[in-house]
């Protein structure tokens, strides 16, 4: 029997994009993949455009400006003496916090703005933008990738100074690059200033630099170790311990400018950190040098056979299925090196793949995924990204927040354990906005031939719109892609 086109471009919607927004333009038939497809072609895909968002310099000292005043403010407060009705220092540290916080507003009427420059703040505007791109893309296929990217290249909100600077190397690192060369994306996110700090490269000096002979601090092989282990190679890439920390010495100097200074945040190489003369990785000498020496063992490590292998199986994993076809794999692997990493044209086998289409679809929805499909499929845009992050916080999948270098398992049996929490927020969804909701009209619109007889009975048998929501948002078919 022939295979259903509508069924195969159902498939592909839901594997390459985000869940169809509510209310859009259908997708449908044979050119369901030239549609994904030419979402690439788009100088702008994947990009955050007219947001009022900081650069990672910026927002590096704007944090470190805010945390100044603070820091001034509570020491005022402790050295000032209690007023005379008898106000303790703590309540002065208190009113000194709260006016730190302050953003120009003198208004006892108005509770205080928060200062545009506090960590917290810019971290949440950063969620926003990203939010509101996933909401609002047509496909949703650019947005994808700039999430399978940004975890592969991840960095922690949780490592101190990355918290105000991880949405701007996910700006500045990933969103720019993922119709580029990957040789290019890797020099982007390993000299971003987030990741330098994330890693510890920023402190770590050759243990014969200048700057490491008077300090007597050695070095730091965090960074090498992951460019290798994840970034590029894979744990099985053929390197060894010492192809570490000889990696490791060729990136000392890569390091962030101090905040107080004028480019305070931005990437600096330090050569008095700098492990100095010739080094030797995977069995290539790379001449003494600056910035350029750790530069051109990137390049290496960037057009490496093992790397067009792991990387291929990665977006394999993730696109296709948990333990992904070997011969999608290896096709992806060859695409990668013939044309020299380009993601654009690998990216696009990928979609064409025939696997693409006909694998079963097993892949649990991420967290992230879920709650974005719940937002577009149903028309909802929150103002507040609060409640937005709190839910990703509960369903273990904390905004730019992995447990580890590794970032956030791409596997389902990572996410099982986490479905009774996907059942409170969409219990709690249904209850604020269920009553207005069809979900039998929703369930069509968004899965139409994927939704089973089994699945639309169930929601046309619920004791009310609100349980029908519900039903609709846990059912197989919300939950995989």
């Amino acid at each position: 029997m022939a295979p259903d086109p509508s069924l195969q471009s159902a498939v592909l919607l839901h594997r390459f994009g985000l869940v169809p927004k509510k209310g859009a333009q259908p997708i449908g038939g044979k050119d369901v993949r030239s549609a994904i497809i030419a979402e690439l072609a788009n100088p702008g895909a994947g990009l955050i455009t007219g947001a009022d968002l900081l650069s990672n310099g910026e927002a590096t000292r704007a944090s470190y400006a805010f945390q100044r005043d603070r820091r001034t403010a509570r020491l005022a407060a402790r050295n000032a003496p209690g007023d005379k009705t008898g106000a303790s220092t703590s309540q002065n540290m208190m009113q000194a916090d709260a006016s730190a916080m302050q953003k120009g507003n003198t208004s006892n009427n108005r509770p205080a703005a928060p200062d545009p420059g506090a960590p917290q703040q810019i971290y949440r505007e950063e969620a926003k933008a990203r939010f509101n791109a996933a909401y609002d893309a047509e496909i949703g296929f650019a947005e994808r990738l700039v999430w399978f990217w940004s975890n592969h290249f991840c960095v922690s909100a949780d490592k101190g100074p990355v918290r105000s600077i991880c949405g701007a190397f996910e700006r500045e690192a990933i969103r720019p690059y993922i119709r580029g060369k990957f040789a290019d994306m890797l020099v982007a996110a390993e000299g971003h200033p987030a990741m330098l700090m994330y890693l510890d490269n920023a402190r770590s000096m050759g243990p014969n630099s200048p700057a490491g002979l008077r300090q007597r601090r050695g070095l730091n092989e965090n960074l090498a170790r992951e460019i290798l282990e994840l970034h590029t190679l894979g744990v099985n890439g053929g390197y060894t311990q010492d192809d570490v920390t000889s990696f490791a010495k060729v990136l000392t100097g890569w390091s962030v400018a101090p905040p107080r200074h004028e480019r305070g945040g931005e990437f600096t190489y330090n050569v008095r950190m700098h492990e100095p003369g010739p080094h030797r990785v995977l069995g290539k000498d790379f001449p003494a040098g600056a910035v350029e020496q750790g530069s051109s063992v990137l390049m290496m490590l960037a057009h490496h056979p093992a790397t067009a292998k792991h990387i291929a199986f990665k977006l394999a994993r993730h696109f296709i299925a948990d333990v992904p076809p070997p011969a999608l794999v290896n096709r992806l692997a060859k695409r990668f090196s013939e044309t020299g990493g380009d993601l654009k044209e690998v990216s696009k086998a990928l979609v064409l793949a025939p696997e693409a289409a006909d694998a079963p679809r097993s892949k649990l929805r991420m967290p992230g995924e879920w709650l974005i499909a719940s937002a577009r499929a149903t028309g909802t845009k929150p103002d507040d990204i609060n409640p937005l992050m709190n839910a990703h916080n509960l369903l273990g999948q904390p905004l730019w927040r992995p447990p580890a270098p590794k970032g956030f398992s791409d596997e389902a049996t990572a996410w099982l354990d986490g479905l009774s929490g996907r059942l409170d927020i969409a219990n709690q969804f249904a209850r604020r906005n269920g009553a207005q909701m069809d979900a039998r009209a929703i369930a069509d619109e968004t899965f139409g031939p994927l939704l089973s007889d089994e699945t639309r009975q169930t929601i046309a048998h619920a004791e009310s719109r609100q349980q029908a929501l519900t039903l609709l948002l846990m059912s197989p078919e919300f939950q995989r892609r």
